[in-house]
């Protein structure tokens, strides 16, 4: 049994080797890869990773901020932080990621949270925790125009050893008027394209068989050569990585419309294992509304990219995002959607309301006009549309062979396997054939049968 001096961290009947910590993850894929590298911070500095929030020393939830009602859940896992730290004496709680830079003061103000720190600030943690008192709480949420965790090597959170994320850079310069990103992740900054490459090295290694590098806006990614080395793009970026076996699959996320390259496109299609799937947010079909969103592209441009894509690679998958009522939406606005939606013939999107979010461009210059129960219409006829358009897109497949990476039985019926195809597709098929049974990482070649909007229904070739 140990006891702590006056001021510092109070830790009855804990051992420095026995402190466990415990991290809830929400929103976006950079958040994911951002709770794998504070483990490994933590575990330089004597934490332990636990999935039982019961018996952790330590409590924190990485944040979100892009949408209101991701802030509100937090709110309430906050109130439920704060009842393991009445049971339980020493317990520290604390906000992380995007929401503790947006709310820093809220939060300390609550008086639920003993540490609020920002994704730029995760190195500090350690140093943090331990100058926690009562009465105490400790703030670290200063932005950075270097830092990119380049060094820390993240510890693994995935649960079946065959997919993971490697961040590629930090930060967005875009500044669109409803986006909060630029003011919670700082100015972009790309990573050393070496330390990437060793990363994914790492994990193939490791008996990893997929990696998606990630970055807000991954087309403006540049890495500028010093010592007569030359700049690195993201299609160079690319090639480097997909080079290290045909048997790693690659996959990247989120490109921008006004970005994407015809080098890029060009170094996919080269590429048999980087994977036909390209997330191109339009967020609208209409030129008003992207010029109010400060998108800088028009509609035409958009569907010029879209073209150059199938044009290149036909077989390949585009998804999307779109946001329903924006400011000033008209019902014209809204049917320019509808009709890029139609033209490009979206295989899935991520479809929302707008959600105004403090501080940014749209929520001082714009006002949030258009009616709660109308912004809810226009989505549900986005969405009944896309689920249209995801049958058609998954009934073109019927007859196809894919080749799938198998991560895992299915939920509906274990005696069934699933993978993602080339094209993002989430297939399912017998697990054990005369061949044998799968395991997650094997690459298996799968026929497909039947579909729902959702799913590929496969049998096994």
């Amino acid at each position: 049994m140990i006891f702590t001096c006056p001021g510092s961290r109070i830790l009855i009947g804990i051992t420095m080797s026995e402190r466990k910590v415990y991290i809830e993850t929400y929103g976006c894929q950079m958040n994911v890869n951002d709770t794998e590298v504070i483990f490994s911070i933590l575990a330089e500095a004597g934490y332990d990773r636990t999935e039982n929030i019961e018996e952790a020393d330590v409590i924190m939830a990485n944040t979100c901020s892009v949408r209101d009602n991701a802030e509100q859940r937090i709110w309430g896992r906050i109130d439920q932080f704060y009842g393991q730290k009445r049971l339980r004496e020493g317990v520290l709680t604390g906000i992380v990621g995007c929401m503790a830079e947006r709310l820093k003061d809220k939060l300390l103000e609550s008086g639920r949270v003993d540490f609020v720190a920002g994704p730029d600030s995760y190195r500090s943690l350690p140093a943090m925790l331990s100058r926690i008192s009562p009465g105490h709480p400790q703030i670290n949420v200063e932005l950075s125009r270097e830092e990119t965790y380049s060094d820390i090597k993240p510890v693994r959170i995935d649960k079946n050893g065959v997919s993971a994320f490697i961040s590629i850079m930090r930060g967005c310069n875009n500044v669109c008027s409803y986006c909060v990103v630029p003011y919670t992740r700082g100015a972009e900054r790309s990573r050393d394209p070496r330390t990437i490459q060793m990363e994914a090295c790492d994990l193939f290694s490791r008996g990893y068989k997929e990696v998606t590098l990630l970055g807000q806006n991954v087309d403006s990614y540049l890495w500028k050569g010093v010592d007569g080395h030359p700049d690195v793009d993201f299609a160079d970026l690319l090639s480097s990585v997909a080079e290290i076996s045909p048997e790693l699959r690659v996959r990247f996320s989120t490109s921008h419309p006004k970005d994407i390259s015809d080098k890029v496109i060009e170094t996919m299609a080269k590429y048999p294992n980087i994977c036909r799937h390209i997330h191109l947010p339009v967020q609208s079909g209409s030129d008003v509304m992207l010029e109010k969103m400060r998108r800088r592209y028009t509609r035409e441009w958009y569907l010029g990219r879209v073209s150059k894509i199938r044009e290149v690679m036909p077989d390949c998958a585009i998804t999307t995002d779109i946001i329903a009522g924006f400011c000033g939406e008209t019902l014209e606005d809204h049917q320019d959607t509808l009709s890029v939606m139609r033209e490009v013939g979206y295989d899935y999107a991520y479809m929302f309301q707008y959600s105004e979010r403090p501080g940014t461009l749209a929520a001082k210059h714009y006002p949030d006009d258009i009616p709660p129960a109308e912004k809810t219409r226009r989505l549900n006829e986005i969405i009944a549309l896309q689920n249209e358009l995801s049958l058609e897109s998954n009934r073109r497949d019927v007859g196809k062979t894919f080749r799938v990476l198998v991560e895992g039985p299915s939920r509906r019926d274990p005696a069934d396997s699933c993978g993602r195809a080339s094209n993002n597709k989430m297939c399912v098929f017998p697990a054990t054939v005369s061949g044998g049974t799968v395991k997650a990482g094997d690459y298996v070649d799968v026929r497909v049968v039947s579909c729902t909007s959702a799913t590929l229904i496969c049998e096994r070739v």
